[in-house]
């Protein structure tokens, strides 16, 4: 192996023996450090120590397609920049572009060739035009590729080395305990040159699971996040890692060889040369989903998965009892990671996340009450082939058009107290564009394609995007200049870090969530009050034991806060930002 540090060469051997006991650590290390590093140059003699540099109260990642904007005569990654920069320029700061290479399915996740981008949606220079301008996320949809490329074709024609790339089973293992979001069959059979073989398939059967124990699948992928560092990406998402390794016998979720191989890609970033954050999707229960913090040594960030169904349901219910319990048991991340807060992204909301958070009949509340607004609902199968709710397709400005009494006049103000919930957090937040740009469901999207998702993956016709944005009175506009203009004032906030200090305050029974938040400097406090419910309430505030001496007003409203005596009132779904120091000044 190459010479390198001490501390680098021993953590690597031994997660090298833990996911490949039987081979070789020394020459699969040297192999593995040959992949990441082409350029011995990219490589830091000493990696970095765990702590809040990799972030700050600036951060806030929206998350859209490539092709989310369209003309019909430009590049949609040239609009999409183009919209990036004059919309969002100094109110975003990362931007994730879900798959941008050639797919077969899935609206990139069945990817066909992870070396290119889509034609249909431009080259390498407009990905690096954009990542000059923000940080950039690229996927790593390391669990399956498409049964149309390249990989999978060579598989069947037993050309080496992809002869051996993929996972096969026979319909005789044990497979009864084997945990997946879908209800198609898992294996597939396909003709081989060498025969038929039953392939995995976690997701569909145009998307073949790769086999990890095959260590060249690991390096390739490591070749792979090479040439997206290169070309400017600074966030990686694991696409579906929780699925990554399989052992029939077993639930083949979560096993003891995937956690190992992220704890290897965390080592690499730590030790590279460029920023590089390593971002898990997990949309499992919140335990599940916290293990891959590890021991601080897995991924930088991981999704907060069960925060959407929460906030939805206390929207809709009023109620913000069981989003403030689960926030009050929730761990601070670990030192070097952070939360990364959505309501909404490409995929419906997940409601395994909800499961032991929610009782099942407030569950069914929220699932009525989206089939009664127009949203969807997908189902998965169970161990036992029953099926269970998955998730809910709604936008999510259409889901806060409804609550269980039914709808109202409410709708904008409830969606805006929503992303302040997000915005307030321990974390970075996130938001899909169809967020930021208050889309209605797409019912039409979804006949025509026959896929519940659908529903919540418009593409904006650029000209007419652009004319609802300059129409001061379209929901687009309104949600887009009141979002940024929040997110503009968070921005200069220091308690606002995503490692700042929280706690939850209780101030109200069910109608509040509130959060005090504390800079790491411990300057500065700030109070984040919402309202979840249509009532007006007062509330003292000797309740918040905001400290004496200190001046004390509301960011968002500039009102001065007596710390005495005074009642601060709020308004159905009002949120407060009450601080003692405007981190503006």
């Amino acid at each position: 192996m190459k010479e390198h540090s001490r501390s680098f060469t021993r953590k690597l051997l031994r997660l090298v023996r833990s996911i490949y006991p039987e081979l070789d650590a020394d020459i699969l290390s040297s192999l593995i450090i040959d992949a990441f590093w082409p350029e011995p140059s990219t490589q830091r003699k000493r990696g970095r120590l765990p702590g809040n540099h990799l972030w700050s109260e600036q951060d806030t990642l929206l998350i859209t397609y490539g092709n989310s904007i369209i003309d019909g005569a430009h590049k949609p990654l040239d609009l999409l920049h183009d919209f990036l920069l004059c919309n969002l320029k100094g109110v975003v700061n990362n931007v994730h572009i879900l798959p941008f290479f050639p797919y077969t399915s899935d609206d990139g996740f069945a990817v066909s060739d992870f070396r290119k981008v889509n034609p249909q949606l431009g080259d390498w220079p407009d990905i690096n035009r954009i990542a000059g301008d923000f940080n950039l996320m690229s996927d790593l949809v390391l669990n399956h590729v498409s049964s149309q490329g390249n990989w999978f074709n060579a598989y069947r024609q037993g050309h080496a080395p992809y002869d051996k790339f993929f996972f096969e089973a026979s319909p005789d293992d044990n497979l009864a305990d084997v945990v997946r979001p879908r209800t198609t069959p898992l294996l597939q059979s396909v003709e081989t040159a060498n025969g038929v073989r039953h392939v995995w398939c976690t997701f569909s059967h145009d998307q073949i699971d790769l086999d990890f124990g095959n260590p060249e699948v690991l390096l390739e992928f490591l070749r792979i996040i090479r040439l997206h560092v290169d070309n400017g990406v600074q966030i990686i998402r694991l696409d579906a890692v929780a699925f990554l390794w399989k052992q029939p016998g077993t639930s083949c979720i979560h096993l003891p060889q995937t956690h190992a191989v992220v704890k290897l890609m965390r080592l690499l970033c730590d030790y590279a040369s460029e920023k590089i954050i390593l971002l898990t999707e997990t949309n499992v229960p919140r335990a599940e989903n916290l293990s891959y913090f590890g021991e601080g040594d897995e991924a930088h960030a991981i999704y907060n998965f069960p925060l959407p169904p929460l906030i939805l349901h206390a929207m809709m219910s009023g109620s913000a009892h069981y989003l403030r319990r689960w926030q009050s048991a929730m761990p601070p991340a670990p030192m070097g990671c952070a939360y990364l807060n959505f309501t909404a992204s490409h995929d419906g909301i997940g409601m395994r996340p909800a499961e032991g958070l929610l009782p099942d009949a407030e569950i069914e509340r929220v699932i009525t009450t989206v089939n009664e607004l127009g949203g969807l609902v997908s189902m998965r199968t169970m161990p036992d082939g029953s099926e269970s709710p998955y998730e809910l397709n709604t936008t999510f400005y259409d889901a806060m058009s409804h609550t269980f009494k039914g709808r109202d006049d409410s709708q904008f103000e409830r969606f805006i107290c929503s992303q302040m919930v997000v915005m307030s957090l321990e974390g970075i937040p996130a938001f899909y564009i169809h967020s930021l740009l208050a889309t209605p469901n797409d019912n039409d999207l979804v006949k025509y394609r026959g896929m519940n998702r659908a529903i919540n993956r418009h593409q904006w016709n650029y000209p007419a995007l652009q004319a609802l944005l300059a129409n001061p009175d379209s929901p687009q506009a309104q949600t887009m200049a009141l979002l940024s203009a929040r997110l503009r004032i968070r921005a200069k906030q220091p308690a606002f870090h995503p490692n700042a200090t929280q706690f939850t305050v209780n101030i109200d029974d069910t109608r509040i969530f509130g959060l005090w938040r504390q800079s790491l400097d411990r300057g500065q406090s700030v109070f984040a009050i919402h309202n979840v419910s249509d009532e007006s309430l007062t509330f003292s505030a000797t309740a918040l034991n905001l400290i004496e001496d200190e001046h004390w007003h509301d960011l968002l409203s500039d009102e001065i806060i007596d710390n005495n005596a005074m009642d601060i009132a709020m308004a159905p779904y009002q949120c407060r930002w009450i601080t003692n120091r405007n981190g503006a000044s």
